[in-house]
């Protein structure tokens, strides 16, 4: 039976991982709702200001859903990285080569009908979102916001000819609560002990104000890496409307130096377990189980970390990840993640080592010329 693919298939595009990798893989799915919202005309990166666009294709035989991804293109990083590539995303499906074949060619004719000469991916759907296929590390159940791929992913993209690039790890802490605090130096020690450096109280009244130093800290610190745009406030607080209400104020941190952002660290406890006992679909017994989730949940994420450029390697970041994990012990839990770090950057897979981290997944890109 032939493939057929199908666009704008939103019920099909949601089942199409639970489908494909059966209920006992560790992918966990976005809640229902969020990911209808985040692939909507209401995302400021897809209409608007936001100067991109968006489609998604589902494969199916017969009644069964196989597959699906997203094709889009984010202008606004065309033209600041002065390149002409368009994306695909959430590439998930079963693994048959003919499957793969017929989504991926959707994705890429999307792309050439644009006029772009280059197709790169798993971004979910930017670089500060889930990005990423992965390619070892494959038994780790991933934290919130980390991607989940199983092995045949990369090689049904290498069929096709795809080649992995821009490696980048997801990393833990574990044993939270034995491991020793962060080793401060005595440049760190006169930064913690410095009146000038204080770090800001996060409560419901002051976090819209954390969140939005958190966008100027996240700008400023990612600005010279690759692939990087910066986030505007309608697309920040757009991705940031659910985390709003989950993050754990305990743990997150704003450094202020002399009253004006100097450093950040945002943090949430992991909602996977909570997503998979829900299948990431609302229902009666979702309070229950937010509950009882809440009550027992050890795991926690730091979804990003940044410095001010001008106070990079005055020994800031130490400072910052002491007091986080110091926070985390005190909360009880006993592991934390991070989304991704490439290996391009150095100075943070350095600091997430002296915070005490493991590797769990390998991660890539996989690219494709389209000229």
């Amino acid at each position: 039976m032939t493939v057929e693919i199908r666009v704008g298939d939103f019920d099909a595009f949601f089942a199409a991982p639970f489908e494909a990798y059966g209920a006992d893989s560790p992918y966990v799915s976005p809640l229902k709702g969020d990911l209808r919202r985040l692939l909507g005309d209401g995302n400021p990166l897809i209409s608007g200001a936001g100067d991109g666009a968006l489609t998604y294709f589902t494969a199916h035989r017969g009644a069964r859903v196989l597959g699906r991804i997203t094709a889009h293109v984010h202008g606004a990083s065309n033209r600041l990285h002065e390149v002409s590539r368009g994306y695909f995303g959430y590439f998930d499906c079963v693994d048959d080569h003919a499957v793969a074949a017929a989504l991926l060619r959707a994705a890429e004719a999307w792309c050439r009908a644009r006029g772009l000469r280059e197709i790169a991916g798993n971004f979910n759907l930017t670089a500060m979102q889930q990005i990423g296929v992965v390619t070892d590390g494959f038994d780790h159940a991933p934290y919130l916001d980390q991607v989940w791929s199983p092995p045949h992913i990369a090689r049904l993209l290498e069929a096709n000819g795809y080649i992995a690039t821009f490696p980048m790890a997801t990393m833990e802490v574990r044993g939270v609560q034995e491991a020793p605090s962060v080793r401060l130096s005595d440049k760190n020690r006169a930064i913690s002990e410095d009146p000038e450096f204080a770090f800001a109280p996060i409560t419901r009244r002051t976090l819209a104000q954390r969140l939005e130093e958190a966008r100027l800290i996240l700008n400023a610190s990612f600005a010279d890496n690759p692939m990087f745009v910066p986030v505007s406030a309608e697309e920040f607080h757009f991705q940031a409307k659910d985390m709003k209400w989950v993050m754990d104020k305990r743990i997150s941190a704003v450094l202020h130096h002399k009253g004006a952002p100097a450093g950040c660290v945002i943090c949430v406890p992991d909602m996977n377990p909570f997503l998979r006992r829900i299948r990431s679909r609302l229902g009666l017994s979702t309070p229950w189980h937010f509950l009882r989730h809440r009550r027992s949940n050890t795991r926690a994420v730091l979804i990003f970390a940044g410095v001010m450029p001008h106070l990079q390697g005055r020994g800031v970041n130490p400072v910052i990840l002491d007091h986080v994990l110091t926070r985390a012990k005190a909360a009880g839990y006993t592991s934390v993640g991070n989304t991704w770090v490439a290996d391009v950057n150095p100075m943070s897979l350095a600091q997430a080592e002296k915070a005490g981290s493991t590797r769990m997944h390998r991660l890539h890109l996989f690219a494709k010329s389209l000229a």
